[in-house]
């Protein structure tokens, strides 16, 4: 199986998650960047009127990708870790797994949150927006160590 690691990270806990779970498979790793980078004003989420509130309100909101380089296509598995925002999944990931063709992949969740669980609703929307398989995410926390990391990959591999 080939693996792919991609991530979304405001703050960087879910980039170094990402960083230590490729590292820790051997599987190269993609960042999943907006087209306009978010700013601390953007994800004020005692702001109603942030960006990120705005569009965590609105389920079928997909900012625009920086790119679509991900190199999806190479992949077996693609793992998307992403931090809990309002519960649920980053619209931005919602963009990242509507632009590219999942079909035959499996595609894996993970995040990142202080306290909020991955959601129940994730591995659903997930499938229907890339149109493939999904599996239950799991949520880590930002000190997760790279042998936990790789037990979990192999027993989702």
């Amino acid at each position: 199986m080939k693996a792919l690691v991609t991530y979304f990270s405001a703050s960087g806990v879910t980039k170094k998650v990402a960083q230590r779970l490729a590292e820790a498979i051997g599987a190269p790793i993609y960042e999943i960047r907006p087209a306009i980078p978010y700013t601390p004003a953007d994800l004020d989420w005692r702001d109603k009127q942030s960006r990120s509130t705005v569009e965590m309100q609105d389920k079928s909101s997909r900012p625009a990708l920086a790119d679509t380089d991900a190199p999806v296509a190479d992949a077996d598995t693609v793992f998307v870790g992403y931090p809990v925002w309002w519960y649920r999944e980053p619209s931005i990931i919602d963009s990242f797994l509507g632009a590219y063709d999942f079909a035959g992949k499996k595609i894996v969740l993970f995040a990142t949150s202080g306290g909020s669980g991955i959601g129940q609703e994730a591995p659903a929307r997930a499938a229907e927006i890339a149109k493939t398989e999904a599996l239950p995410g799991k949520r880590f926390p930002a000190d997760v160590s790279a042998d936990a990391l790789k037990k979990w990959a192999q027993s989702v591999l």
